[in-house]
């Protein structure tokens, strides 16, 4: 009986215990989601491209960083689909809604749950033979690759461009600011990680 008991305590203990650790995860994901609109706001149309300049791929590589593969991904599901429901999480100068998911930034949001889940699971391979700083910027560039092949190829399947015309207006514009937002996420998240496990 007593037996029956502490397995019963046992069990109802290790329930409790996941219930918190997945209800930790999804409140880690709404408000990542958050933190990816709220950089999408930061955003300066550009004259000779139909793609902003904004903060969403440091956001979206960031998240993925320091939430890992599967939280950072569940993160951009989220985000999407926040979007979707016209929630103003797209930028400003969007139509918002399902619309913006069909306009020329399809591309580069449909890459930002595979873009998170890439940086959050090249960060901790790298980590095991690297510093965390130079381990954030290997995954923040690798995580940078399918942004910019997804943008750039739908951008130029929706306009019918050349190739030299499309890395124009959806790679060449972008890649000196994308520098600055690689090396800012690799700082942030090393120092984070440094604070989290000294």
């Amino acid at each position: 009986m007593q037996s029956a008991t502490s397995s019963q305590l046992g069990l109802a203990h290790r329930s409790g215990s996941l219930q918190e650790s997945l209800s930790g995860k999804v409140m880690l994901a709404v408000a990542a989601s958050a933190f990816v609109g709220i950089c999408a706001h930061i955003s300066l149309p550009l004259p000779f491209t139909p793609v902003p300049l904004t903060l969403q791929n440091f956001a979206v590589i960031l998240v993925g960083m320091l939430l890992g593969p599967v939280v950072g991904f569940s993160a951009m599901v989220l985000y999407l689909a926040e979007g979707a429901m016209g929630l103003p999480v797209f930028t400003p100068h969007s139509v918002g809604g399902i619309a913006h998911l069909l306009g020329p930034n399809a591309g580069y949001l449909f890459s930002y749950p595979l873009a998170a889940a890439t940086a959050g699971w090249s960060v901790r391979a790298m980590q095991r033979i690297t510093s965390r700083f130079r381990a954030g910027l290997v995954a923040a560039t690798i995580a940078s690759a399918p942004i910019f092949l997804l943008g750039a190829g739908w951008l130029s399947h929706l306009l019918h461009t050349s190739a030299a015309a499309t890395w124009t207006m959806a790679i060449a514009p972008f890649l000196p600011g994308e520098v600055v937002k690689i090396t800012a996420a690799a700082g942030i998240f090393s120092s984070l990680q440094r604070w989290r496990q000294p």
